[in-house]
């Protein structure tokens, strides 16, 4: 009898574990790319813009979709080339930007050159960038810069400002701001700054607020109190620190802004220019508002959003029509954001995008009159939300007393083998409540995911993120391993099966924790990581980098060669008691390729035990669908065998 039942059970196992791996998810759905990169309604809400890859990959094209018909015109402005940042300049003109496919997030980045067509896909030119000369023919434009659409004149069809900084014109080039027509490409210069600036325009068009960096990398503020009037410092009444996310209301004085006056989170002001008052809107002292929600095209804000611990929303002008229009379609979208997007001249339609932690977005076309709502597109209709698993926003103290966010990813309750996932920076960046990829194929698989929010993460002020300077091996570590301890001590995971996973400094982060923190891990997988801060000293940072770039890293990470050998784990890897896997891009510059060639070099020197994948013709993180799906592939035979159901 009681082989039976041993056999009983055996067998109920096996044929479990064979149930739950027809019912996996494919790691490819997950690496695979989604139908479309961003979608943009025309100012006469007829049309939608849509940015989609090619299904190779190899390209991302435009589509120019009739929204009451279907009826769509692709645009191909060049074979293999990638566009994003698509801009209605008038009902029948579109700018995108030129792109390649960004490291790591695996979707298309400007590199600031600028393109223009029709809705039809003629008279396409190039608006900025360089077009080399063809034999005889000379090409139009010699533009060697950085270029972005400033701001679309509205009330002038086909007209935008166009924000330009030279790359080769010395460390300090000027910013020049263009008016141009983007249906001809003739460009007239409106403004010049003596160095790098950023703008923020009235409604006319006008530069009414500068921004630029001193010889300490801080911002200098200057302003125009009234149109027309010369630049003048921006008075301590109106910013202290930085202003940004500014737009101007019709009188082209009143300025809604984020405002940050003695570098601590950004809070949201109503500002009346000429008079230099201001009145508070929103904010909160320890997350900074991350955004406005507009009344429409050139409407003033009727809502805030926060993102760095859960996300919320705090509508401003609860009396608002827009605040109730967008309180009723939440509610047609339980448990998801929803976010406005762009809208159609007349305010009539407005597309919006819903998104969640399960769900990675859809876009849809609401109609006022009418009052329905059209889907446009799903990102990743093949990934269904019912199948993928909750993000919890976390929360905890630090042993420095701070109070610190996260996010727990997981399938069900209870403890579970743990996968430690810190972001990269490790400055100026925070992971946000959302669909995650990564996390989500983990959770896939059994796993829970910890992300957290340490020390120098972006979206608490610049006090918090100066709090992470010089602490890449040290506060920033500790604050990891305090999230860990309380994941644990939550019950949340299982102490017994710990593995950290990372990019970039999160990759750093993978094999330094299990040293300084032995007692925690079993195993470590870094991706395209810095394993030698001093060889970073002396190669990344070193060869080519601007004067601004070596004072950051010279006030971030530091310059004491010695205190970074200290922490970096090439120098310690007597100490690494873990089993590793080692995962780079063969063209890496960024993690110089060099740094996975000394860790790998290091472990086996030591005896010490490593699985690598180096991807050719791959970068500062895995672009290709193929090559995503094979890291994801080789990730899930380690974590089994070192914290899964194979583990010893």
């Amino acid at each position: 009898m009681k082989n039976q039942i041993t056999w009983a059970i055996l067998l109920g196992t096996v044929l479990c574990a064979q149930a739950n791996a027809q019912n996996e998810i494919p790691a490819s759905d997950f690496a695979k790319r989604p139908e479309a990169w961003e979608v943009e309604l025309s100012p006469t809400g007829e049309y939608a813009a849509i940015a989609v890859p090619t299904a190779d990959g190899m390209e991302t094209k435009l589509e120019i979709v009739e929204l009451a018909t279907g009826k769509t015109q692709a645009l191909r402005f060049a074979r293999q080339q990638h566009v994003i940042d698509v801009i209605w300049t008038a009902d029948d003109q579109v700018v995108v930007s030129r792109a390649q496919m960004e490291p790591l997030k695996a979707r298309p980045f400007t590199v600031g050159e600028l393109m223009t067509s029709d809705i039809k896909g003629k008279n396409q030119d190039v608006l900025f960038g360089y077009v080399p000369d063809d034999g005889t023919k000379r090409g139009r434009r010699k533009d060697e810069g950085w270029s972005y659409v400033a701001k679309v004149l509205n009330s002038e069809p086909g007209m935008a400002l166009v924000d330009f900084t030279c790359w080769n014109c010395g460390e300090e080039p000027d910013t020049v701001v263009f008016k141009v027509d983007t249906r001809t490409g003739v460009r007239k210069e409106i403004e010049r700054g003596d160095k790098r600036s950023s703008y923020g325009f009235d409604q006319t068009g006008e530069p009414r607020l500068r921004t630029s960096l001193d010889d300490k990398d801080d911002p200098v503020l200057h302003y125009r109190p009234t149109k027309g009037s010369a630049w003048a410092p921006l008075p301590k009444s109106i910013a202290g620190y930085l202003i940004s996310s500014a737009r101007f209301d019709a009188d082209n004085n009143t300025l809604y802004a984020l405002v940050s006056d003695a570098k601590e989170p950004a809070q949201a002001y109503k500002i009346d220019l000429q008079a230099g008052t201001r009145v508070k809107l929103a904010g909160r002292s320890d997350v900074a508002v991350s955004g406005f929600m507009y009344e429409g095209r050139d409407g003033i804000p009727f809502a805030v959003t926060y993102d760095a611990d859960k996300p919320s929303l705090q509508y401003i002008n609860p009396n608002s029509e827009w605040a109730k229009l967008h309180a009723g379609l939440m509610k047609s979208f339980p448990g998801q954001m929803l976010s406005f997007r762009s809208f159609s001249r007349d305010g009539n339609k407005v597309m919006f995008t819903v998104w969640s932690d399960r769900d990675i977005g859809s876009y849809y076309v609401y109609d006022r009159v009418a009052k329905r709502a059209q889907k446009v597109i799903d990102y990743k209709p093949w990934l269904k939300p019912e199948a993928m698993a909750a993000t919890k926003p976390i929360e905890f103290t630090n042993r420095a007393g701070q109070k610190l966010f996260g996010f727990y990813t997981a399938k069900g309750t209870g403890p579970k083998p743990l996968v430690v996932m810190p972001h990269g920076g490790p400055y100026g960046v925070h992971d946000t409540w959302g669909f995650d990829n990564d996390a989500q194929f983990l959770a896939s698989r059994g796993y829970a995911v910890l992300q957290i929010n340490y020390r120098g993460s972006s979206g608490r002020g610049e006090s918090f993120e100066e709090s992470g300077w010089r602490g890449w091996g040290t506060k920033l570590q500790e604050d990891i391993a305090d999230g860990v301890r309380w994941t644990i001590d939550s019950k949340l995971a299982d102490p017994n099966k710990i593995c950290m996973y990372g990019a970039s400094f999160g990759g750093y982060s993978a094999l330094i924790q299990p040293i300084l923190y032995p007692d925690l891990y079993k195993c470590a997988i870094g991706y395209v990581g810095v394993y030698d801060l001093p060889l970073m000293r002396k190669t990344d940072i070193n060869n080519g980098a601007s004067k601004r770039t070596k004072r950051f890293f010279d006030r971030t990470l530091g310059t004491d060669m010695a205190a970074l050998a200290a922490v970096s784990p090439v120098q310690r890897v007597n100490e690494l008691k873990v089993p590793v896997m080692l995962i780079h891009g063969r063209d890496d510059t960024t993690a110089d390729f060099n740094q996975y060639k000394a860790m790998e070099s290091a472990l086996k020197g030591a005896g010490k035990p490593v699985e690598t994948y180096v991807a050719p013709g791959e970068g500062h993180g895995l672009v290709k669908p193929e090559n995503v799906t094979e890291m994801y592939r080789r990730m899930e035979v380690f974590l089994d065998k070192h914290i899964g159901p194979n583990a010893k």
